[in-house]
């Protein structure tokens, strides 16, 4: 069943003051001061605007830059990359192609085993959605990221 990751009005206003910044406005958050540039938890993080699956934990790294990196999306239309020039810089800024959320950069200093990408990404921009909750929460279907990873099923999974 396909699903609309629209931006809507409701969504909008459900974003906290940070969370609108980021992904309106096109900020960024402080390194080492978020949420999830230390997590290490199994699951998937979405777009916390449309709740659009974008990244794995399977494709999570430490880059050591304080914010969460990946080394690509779940599915690679899932982001859009567009020019920016602030800053003084030229940088490739990723979007999530449903509600048009920044959620960060990608640069090219990645793992090279794994095609030398690093999608630098803010935790305000992301919701993550724990392995175990995945099917409560309408993502099941990625559940065989982690099948394909070698995760195993938490107790909690169990029925």
């Amino acid at each position: 069943m396909p699903h609309d990751y629209s931006k809507t009005p409701e969504a909008l206003s459900r974003l906290t003051d940070s969370q609108y910044r980021v992904t309106q406005e096109n900020r960024t958050e402080p390194a080492f001061r978020n949420e999830y540039w230390n997590n290490h938890e199994p699951g998937i993080y979405v777009d916390v605007v449309s709740g659009q699956p974008l990244f794995s934990s399977t494709d999570k790294y430490d880059s050591r830059t304080g914010w969460p990196s990946f080394t690509k999306p779940i599915v690679p239309a899932a982001v859009r990359m567009k020019t920016d020039r602030s800053l003084g810089m030229i940088r490739t800024e990723v979007r999530s192609a449903g509600a048009d959320s920044h959620l960060g950069h990608v640069f090219y200093d990645g793992p090279a085993d794994t095609g030398g990408q690093r999608y630098c990404m803010n935790s305000a921009a992301l919701r993550f959605v724990p392995l175990a909750e995945l099917e409560a929460q309408g993502y099941g279907e990625y559940r065989v990221l982690f099948d394909r990873a070698g995760t195993t099923s938490t107790e909690e999974d169990a029925p």
